[in-house]
């Protein structure tokens, strides 16, 4: 994996209209210029906003990718917090987890609810 890699691609997606036009129109030849290892690559082709968080890409870059696949704020958000659930802490970066990722919310509970 190349953390580096996938977040100079987030930032050409972010500064670069046509690389956004290439990732529409042709992923595969754009992601081809691309160093990304196999699960890199799915996230990205799968626009799994978690998983990109998960592999350490910075909250800066990612949500402007966020808001090209068309995520609006509070599901952006939601994402990540999903991501870590399904795929564990954030592996590397500057997000990089040292504790466990935090067990999904029960059915009775408000992910977002305050104790008292």
């Amino acid at each position: 994996m190349s953390l580096y890699t996938l977040q100079k691609l987030m930032y050409h997606l972010n500064r670069d209209a046509k690389v956004r036009d290439r990732l529409r129109d042709q992923p595969a030849a754009l992601l081809d210029e691309y160093e990304l290892s196999g699960e890199e690559r799915h996230a990205v082709e799968a626009h799994d906003v978690g998983l990109l968080y998960v592999l350490g890409v910075n909250g800066q870059l990612l949500m402007h990718y966020a808001a090209f696949v068309g995520l609006e704020w509070p599901r952006y958000l939601q994402a990540m917090r999903d991501g870590v659930v399904k795929h564990g802490p954030v592996r590397a970066g500057i997000y990089a987890m040292t504790t466990h990722a935090p067990a999904p919310p029960s059915s009775s509970e408000d992910a977002f609810s305050v104790p008292p």
